[in-house]
């Protein structure tokens, strides 16, 4: 199993704390060697970030950082990074054989996220998204958070940041099969924009999109999303505690 970061945005609202969003310092360590070691802790093989905005700047950091934390990193250049977020998992995804774990680079997770998410793949699924029922949590921005509504199988229904009903929240990481690149391809040929949520949608109406609940305990279920100042300062105080193993190893 291989993992696809998707690291291409601008990143507009860190921009006055970093040129490059996935270069974003957490406590002294990036927020894409954070997610690159969180793959390499949940079993990846090699990790395929996908670039765009300040595309040079962050290859450049990739070979040291590949050395550093002893897993292959490959990038993928996308054309235009303006584009929705799903034109880049379509590019990653043409790099990676079989399945993979998706995350987005300003997405920080607890280890065990990850590595229990990895294990959730099925015959009954093409995509399985973690979510968090603590849609409350005052690490969650409300204005810029993917909320899902799900059955009672727990299998997804809606998933948008303006459904009109919804039970929990996206967390940002998935376990993808091959189908989640064709059914974001499909969006865009029925006239969608192709972002990752609206491909989504498209396994969700096909009963074949699934979440994991990271659960509610305190040190296994923390994530956030590394998105504005506020969210930085917020993380800089936080990944420390609950990413203790990356920063010792640093």
């Amino acid at each position: 199993m291989d993992a696809l970061i998707i690291a291409a945005g601008y990143g507009s609202r860190l921009a006055d704390i970093s040129p490059s969003k996935p270069l974003t310092p957490i406590a002294g360590i990036p927020l894409i060697e954070l997610g690159i070691r969180n793959a390499k802790a949940a079993g990846a093989g090699k990790v395929v970030v996908v670039t765009g905005h300040a595309a040079d700047r962050l290859e450049g950091a990739l070979p040291a950082l590949s050395d550093r934390v002893g897993i292959a990193v490959e990038p993928v250049r996308i054309g235009d990074w303006s584009k929705p977020n799903g034109w880049s998992v379509m590019a990653g995804a043409e790099h990676i054989a079989g399945d993979y774990l998706l995350m987005m680079a300003d997405h920080i997770f607890a280890p065990s996220i990850l590595q229990r998410l990895a294990k959730q793949g099925g015959k009954d699924r093409g995509v399985t998204l973690a979510v968090d029922q603590r849609i409350d949590s005052p690490l969650i921005d409300p204005d810029d958070a993917t909320w899902v509504e799900t059955d009672e199988k727990g299998f997804i229904q809606a998933i948008g940041k303006t459904i009109p009903i919804w039970n929990v929240v996206d967390c940002g990481a998935f376990l993808a099969t091959p189908e989640l690149a064709a059914a974001i391809r499909e969006a865009i040929d029925q006239g969608k924009g192709g972002s990752l949520s609206e491909g989504m949608q498209v396994l969700a109406d096909r009963g074949r999109a699934a979440t994991f609940d990271i659960g509610e305990d305190e040190n296994d279920a923390w994530w956030m999303d590394v998105d504005d100042p506020r969210a930085h300062e917020l993380a800089e105080a936080l990944a420390p505690r609950y990413l203790a193993d990356y920063f010792h190893d640093r």
